[in-house]
């Protein structure tokens, strides 16, 4: 918006004549639900209470659900319309099933078969359990810990992913793991609630021992508890884990070795079948928390075997809770699903088959998905706003008074280089080696793990297939692959109150514009501006540059310190911060892209509101949310999203726009003085 043809652009057309679209919206008579908003608040005070004010009053969170809004709303379509997919599979004859339709059917049966499940009993999984229990020295541990169809827990994580400095190799990432509850802080944070969630967590422990048939359960659950508490104590915190500088550490597997000498790498690498050798000769890692692991392989070498046998078998249950007698899925859901996500009920088993589905099968009933429910013309238009984004990226860094043009030519030319990927992938994945058998629920889970681990992992010393996608279309959400320099926006996020074809165009830039600016905007984050643009990390930014920019969201970090969403729980600015950057990035970028989609028109002015305030109504619909107190706390302690409510105020109260459009004045609780405003775009 600050190019001067726009200027121009913004002046010449003051006088021009109005136009007014014909609008058929799926909410509202424009897009936005105007009876949800509370006008009795003051924009300034609380934009997001101001928006979604008269709906949070009358709100409930269903008893299955942790949150209610405008993303549960979508979840829960989403589901509905992968049911009908399922329904419509199971009424066809089997002669005209397809192999992956008879897959998908065969794996929705195997789940929802209670009365099997229920007879089987732990005969499934007493295999698995008798290894674990036979485990005699710590090379057996590390053993279980890497096999891929027990899917246990481990200290250490593997992964295989690309290359942070080379995008056209894949790497072996290892990450520090081991821990039951969802975040380090859970273990050693003072807060009481924390402290009921231990209590909580060391008595399911014990409950999935007892039901495992292990005699002397709390005191095993304890030792469990108390091993876990030093592996959170040795590991880094969320912010220093973020960090995409620290984390790479590369080095061969002799020097890991050295590293960490108490842990069996050999044992490790063998079991998940990672070969010690590459073309190029010895194989090489890349280490996560490198400084974390020495402290984590002397916990595992001075830790007894018999505790590990107990961590492995209570781990194991717990993977597989959802696939075995109901005593067991219901013991798990009581500690994960109610005591901290707060849900007093499980989902319909149909609805948890479908997310099953979806996981193993994703990309074949993803193929049904967008047939169905996903129509040429909303990509086409989707595409469109994604190209007007980018355009007002680029006219924007242009323009930034903070960057140098040394600075300024890499940016454009990683702007220019980046692929948007719409709806689903121009290649759906070859599930002809996944065997799924109806009546084997465990062993189809455990091959559907093989079967994606083997896909991975026979390609590692190949080149990168960079038309890999790392969402399903029925996923209600989107994201940035810094090493591919993408964005990928699947189908079902592609709807309303995000998308609407037939909505107002202001709506749309607000909502799923807002999303693809924040998307776009994680290439420039804190982290994503590490990346060059062939994806690879690379020093591009002149030390000034850095200086400036560091500065800059430091202030936005220091602003979401000061939030808090439960009394006495504070949003950790530094977690949030990648996050944070580009909800600001993104609404701002998506309204000088709305402008520039304006070609001079004048917007017109719709139930009182200007084409402005709508964008901004729209931006506060789409973060609608109503939280349970223990999934709020889950949310702020271990995920790297804010809270709803502080996308909304946290980003507006740093956009001059959000000021002009609705006369945000010193004295309102949100105001922050010009020079207090952190402008990045």
């Amino acid at each position: 918006m600050r190019a001067n043809k726009w200027i121009f652009a913004a002046i010449f057309c003051a006088g021009c004549a109005t136009f007014a679209p014909t609008l058929h919206p799926a909410i509202g008579d424009w897009g936005v639900d105007l009876k949800a908003m509370d006008p009795s608040v003051r924009p300034g005070d609380d934009f997001f209470t101001y928006v979604n004010g008269n709906w949070l009053k009358t709100a409930v969170i269903p008893p299955d659900r942790s949150s209610t809004g405008a993303f549960q709303a979508l979840q829960i379509l989403s589901e509905t319309r992968m049911q009908s997919i399922f329904d419509e599979l199971n009424a066809k004859p089997e002669s005209s099933l397809d192999a992956n339709e008879r897959k998908l059917r065969d794996l929705y049966h195997a789940f929802t078969d209670q009365k099997a499940i229920e007879a089987h009993g732990l005969a499934p999984v007493a295999k698995d359990l008798a290894r674990i229990e036979a485990a005699q020295d710590l090379t057996e541990v590390a053993h279980i810990m890497a096999s891929v169809p027990l899917s246990t827990a481990s200290i250490f994580g593997i992964n295989i992913s690309v290359d942070d400095k080379n995008s056209s190799n894949y790497s072996i990432d290892l990450s520090q793991s081991g821990l039951g509850l969802p975040d380090r802080e859970y273990y050693l944070g003072s807060d009481p609630e924390l402290a009921k969630t231990r209590d909580a967590y060391r008595k399911y422990l014990a409950t999935m021992l007892t039901l495992g048939g292990f005699d002397n359960a709390a005191a095993r659950a304890q030792a469990v508890f108390d091993l876990e508490t030093r592996i959170a104590k040795a590991q880094w915190d969320r912010a220093d884990s973020r960090d995409a500088t620290k984390v790479y550490n590369p080095m061969t597997v002799s020097e890991l070795q050295a590293l960490t000498p108490e842990f069996p790498w050999t044992a490790f690498f063998t079991e998940c079948g990672v070969p010690l050798k590459s073309p190029h000769g010895e194989r090489s890692v890349i280490v996560a928390q490198k400084s974390a692991f020495p402290e984590l392989a002397r916990i595992f070498a001075g830790t007894p075997v018999s505790v590990w046998r107990d961590y492995l078998a209570v781990h194991y249950l717990h993977s597989f809770a959802p696939y075995l007698p109901k005593a067991f899925d219901d013991a798990d859901f009581a500690f994960y699903g109610t005591v901290i996500g707060g849900r007093s009920q499980q989902l319909p088993r149909a609805t948890r088959a479908v997310h099953l589905a979806d996981d193993l099968l994703g990309e074949a009933l993803g193929k049904i998905y967008v047939a169905r429910y996903f129509p040429p013309r909303a990509k086409a238009k989707a595409e469109k706003l994604v190209g007007n984004l980018v355009k007002a990226y680029e006219a924007d860094i242009k323009t930034l008074d903070w960057m140098s043009p040394q600075t300024r030519l890499k940016a454009l030319e990683k702007i220019r280089a980046m692929v948007a990927h719409i709806g689903y992938p121009d290649h759906w994945r070859d599930y002809s080696a996944y065997v799924v058998t109806p009546d084997d629920l465990v062993g189809d889970v455990q091959r559907g793990a093989v079967f994606d681990w083997n896909r991975q992992l026979k390609r590692i010393d190949g080149p990168v297939d960079k038309d890999e996608w790392d969402m399903t279309p029925p996923t209600i959400n989107a994201y940035n692959n810094f090493n591919f320099n993408e964005i990928v926006f699947p189908a079902a996020i592609l709807q309303p109150p995000f998308f609407d074809p037939d909505a107002d165009d202001a709506v749309n830039y607000g909502g799923i514009g807002a999303v693809i600016g924040h998307e776009i905007s994680h290439s420039f984050d804190d982290q994503g501006s590490k990346y060059n643009a062939r994806g690879e990390l690379e020093d591009w930014w002149t030390a000034d540059d850095r200086k400036n920019f560091d500065a800059r969201t430091a202030m936005l970090s220091d602003q979401f310190d000061a939030y808090e969403p439960l009394p006495g729980l504070h949003i950790i600015g530094k977690n949030t911060l990648g996050e944070n950057i580009a909800d600001l990035a993104g609404v701002t970028i998506a309204l000088k892209a709305y402008h520039i989609s304006l070609q001079g028109r004048t917007p017109p002015v719709l139930d009182g509101f200007t084409g402005d305030q709508r964008f901004f109504l729209s931006y506060g619909q789409i973060w609608r949310g109503k939280y349970r107190d223990s999934a709020l706390r889950a949310q702020v302690l271990g995920n790297e999203h804010a809270p709803g409510q502080f996308r909304v105020d946290g980003a507006t109260r740093n956009d001059d726009a959000w000021y002009a459009a609705f006369n945000i004045q010193p004295g309102d609780k949100y105001y922050l003085p010009p020079d207090k405003r952190v402008h990045l775009w």
